[in-house]
């Protein structure tokens, strides 16, 4: 398994895991692979270009709610293995570790179904730490859901202690998340 940034050679390999009903975003699920199938067909270039954006240069971002927010700095790396299995990303503000109200955390990922249980997701994570201490970063946030043990595990595999449980902000549905944090020094 390696990371690698989104390039048009692996783009049909992402295409495809989005058609077969796979999405990153874990809220808004298909109508978001919709969403990203439609600006790939219109501009692949584009798209790929917009995986990495760390001036923040990007469209704003639809939260969950439909409301639409300023898009922070970030990149996505897919997770690789010969096809894609994945994706993790990272976001943050220039100079701190604080994170706007409707930006859970530093990090989020996802692995396609077939290619889970594997600790693809945690080398993932691994992985990304030293980018994110290269940004200036003490520390990262990451939230899951309560009932997902697949990610705490993943994310303590990691270094990650729980910091806190919390009620989501109304655009996630105002519902109990958890928020481990990952020390980087």
């Amino acid at each position: 398994m390696q990371l690698v940034w989104p390039a048009a050679e692996h783009l049909p390999s992402y295409v495809a895991a989005l058609q077969s009903g796979w999405s990153a975003d874990n809220v808004r699920g298909a109508v978001a692979a919709a969403e990203e199938l439609e600006r790939i067909a219109a501009d692949p270039a584009g798209f790929l270009a917009g995986m990495v954006d760390r001036e923040a240069k990007g469209d704003p971002v639809q939260l969950p709610d439909g409301s639409i927010v300023k898009r922070i700095p970030g990149f996505r790396r897919w997770i690789w293995d010969g096809e894609f299995c994945g994706v993790i990303g990272m976001r943050w503000q220039p100079g701190t570790e604080a994170l706007p109200p409707h930006c859970l955390g530093h990090i989020g990922y996802a692995v396609v179904p077939d290619k889970r249980r594997r600790g693809y997701a945690t080398r993932a994570l691994l992985e990304t730490l030293p980018l994110a201490r290269a940004e200036g970063l003490r520390y990262v946030e990451l939230t899951t859901d309560p009932e997902n043990t697949a990610s705490q595990r993943t994310i303590e595999a990691a270094g990650g202690v729980l910091h806190e449980r919390f009620i989501k902000p109304a655009q996630f549905g105002s519902v109990p998340g958890l928020r481990y944090r990952i020390q980087l020094n």
